[in-house]
């Protein structure tokens, strides 16, 4: 006997909506402490800043002074900081655990059993998840960005090789920077989420797409590779560098975003084939 007939009146497309999902979601505290983090980050850097220049002996100019001659220098040198290792952690956590999860709780079961079908279920957790990780990579610039202006000023924004950008032309291009590592970073995305419906261990999720991160950028410093290492997922993570040049260089920009959209379709489309088709016991 199907759902339909078991229980009169049931729609799959009603199932799960997708404000309960995220509100569950918000209110975990892997989700509180993540944001939460991102919060404190840039505070944390203010202050080892501000203590770190008291000790600072006298010399040339370092990269710290650099990072604090501004506030829009504030949130490049976050960034730098972070869009390579931090903010993967990040989108692996939201992606990585959003399944695997349940099944270590013993509830993705109860889940289909509602029944929610595997394909919504699969798509519901994926767009919170995508979601999270979009409010992760928006809020961290963001923090930094009011910290930088309230501690450095607003002057502009200024390159290691003495170009200058104005407060605003810089600030709307650092606005794309969050769109552009949404855009790239879901690679790591479609990677934790083909893992989370592979395993019942959250932390192997996480962790597998971390280190599948690390060694492409390991990979990328291999020169003997060559031109084959413009194809290794992690090969444009910097390219948002390129926003902050005048003009703007578009070429690996454009890459990186082909790239990212790529492996995530892979992926993506290899999670959802795996969480279909597979015997949930968990």
């Amino acid at each position: 006997m199907t759902a339909s007939e078991a229980a009169p009146g049931y729609r799959a497309a009603a199932t799960l909506p997708l404000r309960v999902e995220l509100v569950r979601q918000l209110r975990r505290r892997r989700t509180v402490l993540t944001l939460g983090f991102l919060v404190l980050l840039p505070v944390l850097l203010w202050l080892a800043f501000t203590l770190g220049r008291g000790e600072r002996k006298s010399g040339g100019a370092t990269l710290i002074d650099l990072a604090t001659s501004s506030g829009l220098n504030f949130v490049v040198f976050t960034l730098f900081s972070t869009a390579s290792f931090l903010l993967v952690v990040v989108v692996a956590l939201f992606f990585g655990d959003t399944v695997a999860s349940e099944a270590s709780w013993s509830s993705l079961r109860y889940l289909l059993a509602a029944p929610v079908p595997r394909a919504r279920l699969l798509a519901r957790k994926a767009v919170v998840a995508a979601l999270l990780s979009a409010l992760a990579l928006v809020l961290l610039p963001a923090v930094a960005m009011a910290v930088g202006v309230v501690g450095y000023g607003a002057g502009d924004l200024v390159s290691p090789t003495g170009q200058s950008l104005g407060f605003l032309a810089a600030a709307s291009r650092l606005a794309l920077v969050p769109v552009y590592l949404v855009v790239h970073l879901a690679w790591v995305a479609g990677l934790a989420l083909l893992l989370s419906v592979s395993t019942d261990a959250p932390l192997g999720a996480v962790g597998g797409a971390v280190m599948v991160s690390i060694l492409s950028q390991i990979l990328e410093t291999v020169e003997a590779l060559g031109g084959l290492r413009d194809y290794l997922p992690t090969r444009f993570n910097s390219a948002w560098v390129d926003l902050l040049s005048s003009p703007i260089e578009w070429t690996h920009l454009a890459s990186g975003a082909f790239s990212g959209l790529a492996y995530a379709s892979v992926f993506g489309f290899a999670a959802w084939w795996r969480f279909t088709t597979k015997d949930i016991t968990s």
